[in-house]
């Protein structure tokens, strides 16, 4: 999709609506597009000319993270060990989880305000669909386990690592700690101590 470059002053105000809001999101205050407004020194029809709505400038401040995701599936798809591609993938989706506010809401949402979004959404879920086929395939993964037990079981680790997890320096220790247990029970058959 070919868009036309914004003008400078354009940009910039882009760019400093989306800092905003990724500042927003990290404190975890959730996105008005009045209060974005405010606190970016614009005017409330400046925000809303670059987004229509806070769904739109969450899904902004969501992409890079959800891009890099999308990039290491496509990556850990080129590993030729199977469980090795899914631990990876699995475990870099759960950090990103629990270090970027963005993400959980974002992949949450029952519909998407930017098509972009949709995109990466659905190759992030092709490329766990895969990976844990491919698992499965190769008797790494126990027959039992399906793709949609994904999706649940991941949010679970971030939900606990957010309640649980402790100072935010901690919280992708954590997540990994939890994640190597539910690999640990998802495998076909446990790695030799």
């Amino acid at each position: 999709m070919t868009t036309t470059p914004l003008r400078k002053d354009a940009a910039r105000n882009w760019d400093r609506i989306v800092a905003v809001a990724r500042a927003l999101v990290d404190e975890g205050t959730p996105l008005q597009l009045n209060d974005v407004a405010r606190r970016a020194g614009l005017g409330v029809g400046t925000v809303y000319r670059h987004f229509a709505t806070p769904e739109a400038l969450l899904e902004t401040v969501a992409t890079p993270c959800l891009e890099a995701l999308a990039a290491h599936g496509e990556r850990a798809l080129a590993d030729t060990d199977p469980w090795r591609a899914l631990e990876v993938f699995l475990t870099r989706t759960v950090e990103a989880q629990v270090t970027d506010a963005s993400l959980a809401p974002v992949t949450a949402a029952p519909a998407d305000a930017l098509p972009r979004t949709t995109e990466l959404k659905q190759s992030l879920w092709s490329a766990g669909h895969a990976l844990l086929g491919r698992a499965r395939e190769a008797g790494a993964v126990r027959p039992d386990v399906t793709s949609a037990d994904l999706v649940p079981l991941m949010c679970g680790i971030a939900y606990a690592v957010h309640v649980h997890g402790g100072p935010d320096a901690d919280r992708a220790d954590t997540a990994r700690r939890y994640l190597a247990t539910l690999l640990g029970g998802l495998r076909a058959v446990p790695p030799k101590a």
